[in-house]
């Protein structure tokens, strides 16, 4: 089992090449996933689901961590994430807050503004 820390680096390295049942066997089966300028994703499947719809307008996404801080089971980072599609690349900065239970991710709270995904990919 992977330490927090590693875990949610690990997580973030799949986007890079998104395959959503790979990234959502990180998850708890009762996770939350909430992209907080949108209405949060309840459920292993559900997020799975998300996964899945969000990376088909994708070539992937590249997560770069520029800061991670854990406290026992919580981990925060600071990053920015490359959207790479439609011939384009789109930076977006980013904190993520990941809650750990037994190994996998239960609750994953990313803070961002929506702004620069709507100029890239029209809303």
């Amino acid at each position: 089992m992977l330490d927090p820390d590693a875990l949610v680096r690990e997580m973030c390295a799949a986007w890079v090449q998104p395959d959503a049942d790979h990234i959502a066997s990180f998850f708890t089966e009762d996770a939350v996933y909430h992209n907080i300028p949108m209405d949060p994703v309840v459920g292993r499947q559900a997020i799975r689901d998300f996964i899945a719809g969000f990376a088909a307008a994708l070539d992937g996404i590249d997560f770069k961590i520029h800061r991670q801080l854990v406290t026992g089971n919580l981990v925060m980072n600071e990053r920015t994430d490359v959207l790479r599609g439609a011939g384009r690349e789109t930076e977006l900065p980013v904190v993520g807050v990941f809650e750990i239970t037994d190994g996998k991710i239960a609750a994953w709270r990313d803070y961002f503004d929506m702004a620069p995904i709507t100029r890239a990919f029209g809303g």
